[in-house]
């Protein structure tokens, strides 16, 4: 795969602010969109929840070309400068777990504190290997071609037969996503590695993963919690696949509470 990173416009970017109290900025996964946090709306009472989207994601235009993990750090502190948030505390799923810890790691006294789910610093060899073709499959095919593999690692088999509103957001916000959006986080995720970020994460941390969550994620969560000085443990969110905060927003709720103070 060709790699050609180039720098991020924050002007692109529309950031989205509710709730009022501590800040809490959230970076949603591959193929979502801001919205994908609404569950969390209940944490409005006590923390400011600020969301947006991803290069060419919903609200977010394409980008002018590849970008990587240091191109989201700087892209993020530019937005928080932009709002006025001098530090925050910072969530991440998947996708977006893997650009808080570069982030934290690059920029720690803008983070107060970190909750990383379903993520890693770095995907397996193999993983690697495989973003590019499926970079190629969105753009060749559109992203709604995957939702029949990707509908299997978000969500238990029990989820999925319920079909309820969160299991339809997500298959919606696939089926919408442009495949060359899509496409350009692919091969972002080919290239991420936030080991060296990670190892210099001293803020107190929380690792959460469901409990169907793959092997290799289950993996990268126990590295995680070995090697992020500040990590405070490892939750495992009960049945529940790769989008866990999604799948069971309630006990993500009152983990995000019991962690944030």
């Amino acid at each position: 795969m060709d790699w050609n990173p180039k720098p991020l416009d924050p002007a692109d970017v529309t950031v989205h602010r509710r709730g009022k109290g501590k800040p809490l900025v959230l970076i949603h996964c591959l193929g979502m969109d801001w919205h994908f946090w609404d569950v969390l709306e209940p944490l409005t009472d006590r923390f400011e929840l600020i969301t947006y989207s991803l290069p060419g994601h919903h609200d977010t235009p394409l980008p002018k070309g590849q970008y990587g993990e240091a191109e989201l750090t700087e892209q993020l502190r530019a937005l928080m400068q932009r709002e006025g948030i001098a530090r925050a505390s910072i969530a991440g799923i998947s996708m977006g777990g893997s650009t808080a810890q570069h982030f934290a790691g690059t920029y720690p006294d803008m983070v107060e504190r970190v909750i990383l789910c379903d993520c890693t610093p770095r995907y397996t060899d193999e993983m690697r290997a495989n973003w590019p073709v499926r970079a190629a499959l969105a753009r060749q095919n559109g992203v709604a071609s995957l939702i029949p593999m990707l509908e299997k690692v978000f969500f238990t088999q029990a989820s999925l037969d319920e079909n309820g509103p969160d299991v339809r957001y997500v298959k919606e916000s696939w089926a919408s996503c442009s495949g060359e959006g899509y496409a350009l986080a692919c091969e972002m995720l080919a290239m991420v590695d936030a080991q060296p970020q990670a190892r210099r994460m001293q803020m107190p941390t929380l690792i959460m993963l469901g409990s169907n969550e793959g092997q290799a994620f289950k993996d990268a969560a126990g590295w995680m919690n070995e090697n992020i000085p500040g990590s405070q443990g490892i939750v495992e969110v009960p049945q529940a696949g790769h989008a866990s905060v999604r799948e069971r927003p309630d006990f993500a709720i009152e983990q995000f509470r019991r962690f944030l103070g």
